[in-house]
């Protein structure tokens, strides 16, 4: 026993010098206001087109709300399902339909449903710069999360040019 804890104390001072040496700052790539309220405005305008109500929610890398649009006759519902759908989205770095359907694949995953603001229901995209997460965009209102995802889409190719990687 008192081995274990010789070892266990040399360890600890041979890695102080590693932690003293941490970065102490992290640089975070991130969507702006401007890319987030454009690919929000185009995916609405979408959605309005194929005569869908909406509400459009689009988060930065860090899970903060960028932007939120909700148009005459969307549902009060499509707000909180629509963060639900990009916070998710954002979180498993994956659209939120194909995390549905990860789920659907794994019954003993369905646990990961009671985290808050996590939902199975398809209609978000992540939205990446380059291989860097930078945010993602949820809508809910059209009448299946097929069309929401398609919206979004567009959102997202609008802004496409301004996520090119450096």
């Amino acid at each position: 026993m008192k081995l274990k804890t010789l070892i266990s104390v040399a360890a600890l001072g041979l890695a102080t010098p590693l932690l003293a040496q941490a970065q102490a700052v992290v640089n975070v790539r991130n969507l702006s206001y401007a890319a987030a309220h454009e690919a929000a405005s185009v995916a609405l305008e979408t959605c309005r087109k194929g005569g869908y109500a909406v509400t459009v929610t689009v988060l930065d890398r860090l899970g903060r709300t960028k932007v939120v649009l909700h148009d005459d006759g969307a549902g009060p519902h499509t707000i909180e399902n629509s963060l639900r759908k990009a916070y998710t989205s954002l979180t498993f770095k994956t659209t939120s339909g194909e995390f549905g359907k990860r789920i659907a694949g794994t019954p003993n995953a369905a646990g990961i449903l009671q985290l808050e603001n996590v939902t199975t229901l398809e209609g978000a995209l992540p939205i990446l710069a380059g291989q860097d997460l930078v945010g993602a965009i949820g809508i809910s209102g059209a009448p299946g999360g097929d069309k929401d995802a398609a919206c979004a889409q567009a959102g997202i190719d609008r802004i496409a040019g301004g996520l090119a990687a450096r």
